[in-house]
């Protein structure tokens, strides 16, 4: 059998080093390579010197991670990304995960769960920690929940967050006051709120209007 060939992005020597003792000891896995940056694994890599897996590193010099997952992503697609980091904020884990990361480990994590985190990415598994699990359904979450609104929709709730009557919102929007009464009730249901202030505290916490 074959071993699954790693290279190892990080900016910081005796973080490398410490890693790649614990990854040579691992059964089935060696360090092909280390780099620095982004840019000095791309000077590297190439047809011959090519991967498996990449370690990688988010915060570094001269070229970062999502840059270096970027590029990655587009030129050696198969190869498998695990992030390795500490605990960044939801933007940066995302961006990570949408530039193809398969897997992300906290630099503190212990042995076990770097080689469980390679063995599952080396078959073509994901491995991620709760936290970022929570994020993706958060964020799969989020993107299921919105709510387009068409424009006379809009126009309407922007005015029915002020002080017009429906009457007056009628004669503005150049429709009946049974039209408005329809935007009203049709609104109602689609944000489901019950009464205008429910439609004023939506217009506001989804900043289409301003206080």
């Amino acid at each position: 059998m074959e071993h699954i060939q790693i290279a190892l992005v990080d900016d910081h020597r005796l973080f490398r080093s410490g890693i790649t003792s614990l990854i040579n000891n691992f059964k089935g896995f060696n360090i092909l390579f280390e780099a620095s940056n982004g840019e000095e694994m791309i000077r590297k890599i190439s047809a011959r010197l090519k991967p498996d897996i990449v370690l990688l590193d988010i915060h570094m010099p001269v070229m970062d991670g999502a840059a270096t997952a970027l590029w990655l992503k587009e030129n050696y697609p198969e190869i498998r990304i695990v992030v390795l980091s500490m605990l960044e904020d939801p933007d940066k884990v995302l961006t990570m995960l949408k530039f193809g990361a398969k897997g992300y480990l906290l630099k503190d994590s212990e042995p076990f769960e770097f080689e469980q985190a390679l063995q599952k990415v080396s078959v073509g598994e994901v491995y991620y920690p709760e936290f970022v699990t929570r994020l993706l359904i958060n964020s799969f979450n989020q993107a299921h929940n919105q709510i387009t609104l068409q424009l006379r929709e809009l126009e309407f709730l922007k005015l029915a967050a002020s002080e017009l009557t429906y009457k007056e919102i009628a004669t503005q929007m150049c429709i009946s006051i049974r039209t408005v009464d329809g935007y009203r009730d049709h609104l109602f249901e689609k944000l489901g709120v019950k009464s205008r202030i429910g439609l004023v505290l939506y217009a506001i916490k989804n900043k289409l209007i301003e206080l």
